[in-house]
């Protein structure tokens, strides 16, 4: 009878019918690529690990960097800041303003003086026809000059030797400063004229 058998060979017959070769390598295939996969997902854990470790050292720094700012900053002190410097840019702006409506009311009164020095030069010792006031007989052209220089803040002081005006005094009242120029003959008086408006 069947059951007489050796429960081996019933196995081994029962083996061979069902051919489970095929099945087994499968499944060995299957064990390989679930330990390569099992490999590579563990390595790829401790790298994503890794990341997330400097990721958290990072934000961790930068929280500390940011809870210093936080309770260093002032909102207070700012808004002063800010309003401080606003209304120091408004002052240096009209201060700018100011100080250009100045040069060009000094450069207006720069040209006044020039066309009356033009015009008293034009007019020569006699004053010419153009003359609105007698003048004394003794106020030649050197004694207008140098009342025209004097109205502007210069004066011309004479050499006691030979008598010419050698040496001029600058004296500019908004500034405060004095120069005392030496006038030199090896000079043009074109030199010296710009010479003195600058000073002025």
């Amino acid at each position: 009878m069947l059951l007489d058998e050796e429960p081996a060979t019933l196995i081994q017959g029962c083996i061979q019918n069902f051919n489970i070769a095929p099945d087994r390598s499968s499944l060995t295939r299957i064990s390989t690529s679930l330990s390569a996969l099992s490999a590579t997902r563990q390595v790829r854990l401790q790298s994503l690990q890794s990341d997330l470790s400097h990721l958290s050292r990072h934000l961790s720094k930068l929280s500390s960097q940011h809870q210093l700012t936080v309770s260093s900053h002032n909102p207070s002190e700012y808004s002063a800041e800010i309003l401080r410097l606003d209304a120091e840019k408004f002052r240096v702006a009209k201060q700018a303003n100011d100080l250009e409506i100045e040069s060009e009311r000094l450069e207006l009164e720069l040209e006044n003086l020039k066309s009356q020095l033009n015009d008293l030069d034009a007019q020569g010792i006699e004053g010419g026809a153009e003359a609105m006031r007698p003048r004394d007989e003794t106020e030649d052209e050197t004694v207008l000059k140098l009342k025209v220089y004097r109205s502007l803040g210069i004066d011309a002081e004479p050499d006691t030797a030979t008598g010419q005006y050698n040496k001029a005094v600058i004296r500019n009242t908004a500034k405060g400063d004095v120069h005392v120029v030496n006038i030199d003959t090896k000079f043009s008086r074109y030199f010296y004229a710009n010479y003195f408006w600058q000073t002025l």
